[in-house]
């Protein structure tokens, strides 16, 4: 059972569309990046600042003379307070392994480039193709 050359070439311009729709899908990630990065940053400056704010109310003077004289604001303050603390810890933890994994993933992709030129050049230099030839 042999593939006619109809079927080869279908295969082939398959293969080609999917190389092409993979640097397409990594090159939309790549501008994405940046944005990831500002959410990590904003993370990581952010949510200190929730967790010290929270901790300076929580110690201030004033907030256990709140908590004798108004029993029901003073529970729900307490686990407002406790709730800040708990998702700024959470999104201080999202934020470093997100900043990690996005330094990561920009060593990768230079990588990435840098393989997919040497291939370009090794393809053009074997098959003595040029940018010249093609017009």
């Amino acid at each position: 059972m042999t593939q006619s050359q109809d079927d080869k070439g279908n295969i082939s311009s398959n293969s080609t569309d999917i190389l092409s729709l993979i640097d397409g899908f990594i090159d939309q990630i790549s501008g994405i990046k940046s944005i990831l990065r500002g959410v990590s940053v904003s993370a990581l400056i952010l949510a200190p600042l929730a967790i010290a704010l929270s901790a300076f109310l929580i110690t201030h003077s004033s907030f256990f003379t709140i908590l004798q004289n108004e029993y029901d604001f003073g529970f729900v303050l307490i686990i407002l307070l406790g709730s800040v603390i708990a998702i700024s810890t959470v999104w201080i933890v999202a934020g470093l392994r997100q900043y990690r994994m996005i330094s990561d993933w920009n060593k990768r992709y230079a990588k990435y480039l840098t393989n997919k030129e040497e291939i370009r050049k090794s393809i053009e230099s074997e098959y003595s193709f040029s940018e010249d030839s093609e017009n």
